[in-house]
């Protein structure tokens, strides 16, 4: 099952307490469904339990519709209808739309309290919504075919915050949102506080792996600036043994020579503790680049001999 089923069957479960919220709830299915018109409304989904929500809603309105299933290639589509003249008579009624012009807009007057807006958008989610699972990336859609509804969709979430876009798709009007801080607020605005909680977990999820992946690399390019430092400075030592050089040089360097090949994978703090006489980081850095230094002279001497 996909994230935007989960969210649409935590919505399902959600109880609306007041007749009004109901009514909006209603609103929504028949704004965002296939059709509203005078031959009454229509539901397609692929989520029976959303099918079944619809129905339970227009009987708590006193209106009563009907499930049917259709297979298809892809999968189970629940239709969800009301269609006898008796009950759509009252579904117009109910929302006291004039004849010819149902679905056109949104009516604010249908959203009678706080609540019924929450209803209203949860309804057009169950509906039309889609949303891609947060551990991928962050975006919730709703697929409108009608222009006017989309851009009325769209302001209501504006005026709630949710910072929503729009745009054309194959003809079908996109309203989304992208921001995870939005995305978890009109989840939990829809019922759906489970799911906002998962967005977050996923977000927490991947500020730690990349917090964790930064700290990695950068200890991982510590260590190969360690790594080369030491090959370089144990070549120079054993070109300068080798050149028979090794034992003019003074005791300082001789002692650092030594602590870097009986370590040398030891970074230049832990190697300046190992020193039989106390020394600084920096003072050992100082005495393993003078036999660099040394050991590059004479190489260079050696090439121009």
């Amino acid at each position: 099952m996909s994230f935007a089923q989960d969210v649409k069957n935590e919505i399902v479960q959600k109880k609306l307490a007041r007749p009004c919220c109901v009514s909006a709830a209603c609103y929504g299915v028949a704004c965002f469904g296939r059709y509203f018109d005078e031959r009454g409304v229509v539901l397609h989904t692929e989520l029976l339990a959303v099918a079944q929500h619809a129905k339970r809603l227009f009987g708590m309105c006193g209106i009563r519709g009907e499930i049917l299933t259709k297979e298809r290639p892809s999968g189970a589509v629940h239709e969800f209808k009301i269609a006898h003249p008796q009950e759509v008579a009252k579904l117009t009624a109910l929302f006291g739309c004039p004849k010819g012009q149902v679905s056109l807009r949104v009516d604010p007057a249908l959203l009678a309290c706080g609540q019924c807006v929450n209803a209203f958008v949860a309804s057009a989610f169950l509906c039309c919504g889609t949303m891609t699972d947060p551990s991928k990336e962050y975006n919730l859609e709703f697929l409108c075919a009608r222009h006017n509804l989309a851009k009325d969709l769209e302001a209501i979430l504006a005026e709630h915050e949710f910072r929503p876009h729009r745009t054309l798709r194959k003809g079908l009007n996109v309203v989304y949102v992208k921001a995870s801080e939005q995305l978890e607020d009109l989840l939990t605005f829809m019922g759906a506080g489970n799911a906002a909680m998962q967005i977050m977990d996923h977000k927490l999820y991947k500020e730690l792996r990349n917090k964790t992946n930064r700290l990695t690399n950068c200890e991982t390019a510590n260590m190969d600036k360690v790594v080369t430092a030491n090959v370089q400075v144990s070549r120079a030592i054993d070109f300068l043994k080798e050149s028979g050089a090794y034992e003019a040089l003074p005791e300082p360097l001789q002692q650092a020579a030594e602590l870097r090949l009986a370590w040398p994978e030891l970074s230049l703090a832990q190697l300046a503790e190992k020193s039989p006489e106390p020394i600084s980081k920096s003072g050992l850095s100082h005495r393993l680049k003078k036999l660099e230094q040394i050991a590059e002279s004479m190489k260079q001497r050696r090439s121009n001999g």
